[in-house]
This record gives C-alpha cells, sequence and structure tokens, in this order.
C-alpha cells in the first residue's frame, strides 16, 4: 500500500484564521475609512476604489491562468485587499487609466512575478503606488478638496505634510503648524489621498484588527512611536518652545499615510518579520526612515519608501532574530 503519510515543510503551527478570513478582516477593517472618504469627497471615491478592486482581481486571475496555473487564488480575497490598500494610496480625482496601471503593477509585478501570496518580498499595493509616484507625479500630488456637498476635482490642494514642509523651509515649526487644524486632520477634513484622511476611522480599522487578533501591537506601536519621539526631538533640538513640543509629533502621526502604513501596510504578514523582537526593529527602522524623508526628503511623505526599504531587511531579520528552539532551555 502507498505510503499516505506526507510531511508539510515547517513550521508546524496551528491558526484557526484562513487566509480568507484573515483578509476579510483587513476588508472590514478598512470600511469605516472608506466611508468617512466617500462623505468627505463623494462618490469617486467609490469608483476609484472599485476600478482599483475590479482592476487586481482581473489581473491576478489573468497571471494566475496564463503564467502560473494551479488553482485559482482570487477567491482568498487577497487581490481584493490589494485593490483597496492601492486605492487608499490613491488621489480621488486620479485618471481612472492610471489607477489600472498601478493595479498592473502591483498584482504582475509585485506580487505574481514572485509566484503569487506568500511569496512576494514587498507589499504589492506600495509597488503600485510608488511606480506611480514616479512615472505619473503630477496626477499623483493634485488631491481635490474636502467638500461634502459633493466630489468636486476642479479645486486642488496641497496636503498638510506639504503645506507644512514648505513653510517650515522658510520660517519656524510653530508658524508651519500654524496652518493646518489637528482636529480636521482627526475627522479627515484635508485634501489627502483616502488613506491620508480619517485618522479616527483608521485607529478604529486598527483596533478591530487587534481585537481579532489579526495583528499584533508591535509593528503599529513601535513605527509610530519612533516617530512621534524622534519629531519630539527635532522640535528641542530647534529651540522651539511651548504646544509646539507635542504639536509637532501628533502632527506627523496624523499625517500622510503614518496610521495607514503602520496599521494596514507595515504589518503585512508576508512581507513583515516572524518575531516579536524582529517586529519592533523592524518598526524602528520605518518609522526612522520615515521621518528623515519627511523632514530633509525630496518628497514630503516618506512611508511607502520606508515600508518598502524594510521589507528587503525582513529577510536578515528572520534569519538572525529566531525564537527560541522548541524544548530548548535558556543557558544557565
Amino acid at each position: 500500500m502507498a505510503n499516505k503519510f506526507i510531511v508539510a515543510p515547517a513550521p508546524h503551527m496551528h491558526n484557526p484564521h484562513s487566509t480568507q478570513s484573515l483578509m476579510r478582516d483587513v476588508i472590514i477593517a478598512l470600511l469605516p475609512a472608506l466611508a468617512v472618504s466617500a462623505w468627505v469627497y463623494g462618490l469617486g471615491v467609490l469608483m476609484v476604489t472599485a476600478i482599483a478592486i475590479v482592476s487586481c482581481v482581473v489581473f491576478e486571475y489573468i497571471f494566475q491562468r496564463l503564467f502560473l496555473g494551479g488553482r485559482q487564488t482570487i477567491t482568498n480575497l487577497s487581490a481584493i485587499v490589494t485593490g483597496l490598500l492601492l486605492a487608499f494610496n490613491l488621489p480621488t480625482s486620479i485618471p481612472w487609466w492610471i489607477i489600472v496601471v498601478g493595479a498592473l503593477v502591483a498584482i504582475g509585478v509585485g506580487k505574481m512575478t514572485y509566484g503569487g501570496l506568500g511569496k512576494n518580498p514587498f507589499n504589492p499595493a506600495l509597488v503600485g503606488r510608488v511606480f506611480l509616484l514616479i512615472a505619473y507625479p503630477v496626477q499623483m500630488t493634485s488631491f481635490a478638496q474636502p467638500s461634502v456637498s459633493g466630489y468636486v476635482d476642479a479645486m486642488s490642494g496641497a496636503t498638510p505634510l506639504a503645506s507644512v514642509k514648505a513653510l517650515a523651509a522658510d520660517g519656524s515649526l510653530a508658524e508651519s503648524l500654524g496652518s493646518v487644524d489637528l482636529s480636521n486632520m482627526f475627522i479627515g477634513m484635508m485634501p489627502g489621498s483616502m488613506g491620508e484622511i480619517a485618522a479616527m476611522a483608521l485607529i478604529l480599522g486598527g483596533l478591530y484588527m487587534l481585537w481579532r487578533k489579526v495583528i499584533t501591537w508591535h509593528i503599529p506601536v513601535s513605527i509610530l512611536l519612533t516617530m512621534a519621539i524622534f519629531a519630539f526631538a527635532v522640535v528641542l533640538l530647534s529651540g522651539e518652545k511651548g504646544a509646539v513640543l507635542y504639536e509637532f509629533p501628533a502632527f506627523h502621526l496624523l499625517a500622510g499615510g503614518a496610521l495607514l502604513g503602520a496599521i494596514f501596510m507595515a504589518t503585512d504578514y508576508v512581507t513583515s518579520p516572524m518575531t516579536h523582537k524582529a517586529m519592533v526593529i523592524y518598526g524602528i527602522g520605518i518609522g526612522l526612515i520615515t521621518m528623515v524623508i519627511r523632514l530633509w526628503g525630496a518628497y514630503p511623505e516618506g512611508m511607502s519608501f520606508a515600508i518598502l526599504i524594510m521589507n528587503a531587511v525582513t529577510p536578515l531579520l528572520n534569519k538572525y532574530i529566531k525564537p527560541r528552539r522548541f524544548g530548548k532551555t535558556s543557558a544557565k
């Protein structure tokens, strides 16, 4: 009789969550931010999201069918999550064909080129976003103004990050922060992509994923805490005093893609480290690189670049920072 005892490669771990259930929870966690974005910018948000999701699903189906073969993977919902996250990184007034190009790069280059989900070293949605930022910088930095009365793509404005960075170059940090309203940033009334607004909704989604044990606190907290400490140190070294000591760190946590990146993108299972200690180092690296790019780089935002750079470091962290072997006692 043939031997039917088959042993799969390590690690041998039991987890009650399937890939599909994990992706479903991420989708649910993103819905509050999607709702706030639709309220702030109008139905154009839903159009951008629908085009991104449909494009990602179609491209994954095509690549799987033509090049990889095997069982179709679109049913695990990962392509939908990639489409959602790509949409959250785009201006709401961006032309539809650019969204399709971004989806092609995200799925074709960032994911399926490496063999599909579980084999990609970089976050696919960020690969698509960074490609579009380099290829179409004007369209990727033209943001619609918030308008709860409807979607108006003829009006555009600079994001708070871009405004503060430009003003800080000519004046003090306190004066530059006078151009922003932290309370509006918290609820989402500011120009930016879908993932740059609705801080309150993104935090709510993060708490849901923590409750569902989809993510742990290590990566989000280490990223955001590093950014806050870095910003606080910059204010101290600049000689600024008063409320700016606390407003500047709070601004950087609420502005740009800090919360979206820390909660939803840096925590991707495939591209982030496996152990908690490595996760903290990974998060600190993302926080430091983000702040360096924001304060002294050519771009006002740095989260996407920081996550991709630390994605490349993840294999090294996994190699040198390993959990204790099962059954091994600590040295006395």
